[in-house]
């Protein structure tokens, strides 16, 4: 009898912790699937004509200060995601003072951070 009662409770606790995995599998899976898919669809944060914010990029700031920057003015709503977005993009910055709205997206955002693509080619020969 108490080898029969060992042996449910053995199957029991493997069943449980194989369901706690699964559940935890699921739920990383879902927040991964939900991080990459913010990557490319991540929409700005301001709705309609938004509100202007002044921002100053300096020569010291990494592309990933300028992300938390972005952050604190509540441009983009992850320095994290903001930052993947711009090293998968391929973002170079440019020193100055911009005024940057809470309606632009990502893309915009770094359109408007970045060099003309004439003074870009300059830099690059």
């Amino acid at each position: 009898m108490t080898k029969v009662v060992l042996r449910v409770l053995s199957v029991s606790i493997t069943v449980l912790l194989s369901v706690l995995v699964v559940c935890g599998l699921y739920q990383i899976g879902l927040k991964c699937y939900d991080f990459g898919y913010r990557v490319y669809t991540e929409p700005a944060v301001g709705r309609g004509d938004g509100t202007d914010k002044l921002v100053q990029i300096t020569d010291e700031m990494g592309i990933g200060d300028i992300a938390e920057l972005l952050e604190e003015k509540g441009l983009v709503r992850d320095a994290k995601l903001f930052y993947l977005q711009a090293k998968l993009a391929g973002f170079k910055k440019k020193t100055g003072v911009y005024t940057l709205n809470t309606a632009m997206t990502a893309r915009e955002l770094m359109a408007a951070l970045a060099p003309p693509e004439e003074e870009a080619e300059e830099d690059d020969s």
